[in-house]
């Protein structure tokens, strides 16, 4: 059972992703509900069988200070999902700032991303403009929640709706 679950707030604001273990004793003990479960599988006892919790709902409104996710390197290759941002490759992946340092570019979530050696060395020190390399992907501050789901190795198609609004 590694799969994961979605932890929704009472507002359904996606606040967290637990275990599955964890989702059915929150929904056991009434401290929860279950808004979506995966049909093809079950939870069993010896005698009973329990739906297997996808999503649920926390019955009582939990205020999660505001959380951001670290600019660090790791952080930018995982949200680029470790291809470069011209190329798409996967190999020798470095870090490029899209405006460069010297034209005035910061190290922000939005300036910074993933680049290969090569289109990194071949963009040199101008703008994606400049060097007439299009971005396929534009860089963007992930949400703590799409983060969070991203480093659990699996988000569900029917988690979208809730992570898509924070």
């Amino acid at each position: 059972m590694r799969e994961r679950v979605l932890v929704l707030n009472q507002d359904f604001q996606a606040v967290g992703v637990c275990s599955v273990q964890r989702a059915f004793v929150l929904v056991y003990l009434n401290k929860a509900e279950l808004v979506q479960d995966i049909p093809r599988k079950k939870l069993h006892s010896p005698t009973q069988l329990f739906k297997f919790p996808s999503i649920i709902r926390l019955n009582d409104y939990v205020k999660i200070p505001y959380r951001k996710v670290a600019l660090s390197r790791n952080n930018i290759f995982r949200r680029d999902n470790f291809q470069c941002v011209y190329c798409a490759t996967t190999h020798h992946l470095t870090i490029d700032h899209i405006v460069p340092r010297s034209h005035g570019g910061k190290d922000t979530w939005e300036n910074l991303a993933t680049a290969c050696q090569h289109c990194n060395t071949k963009k040199g020190n101008h703008t994606p403009e400049q060097a007439q390399m299009p971005i396929k992907r534009r860089p963007y501050r992930p949400s703590y929640i799409m983060y969070l789901a991203n480093y659990t190795g699996n988000i569900n198609q029917e988690w979208n709706p809730y992570l898509m609004q924070n």
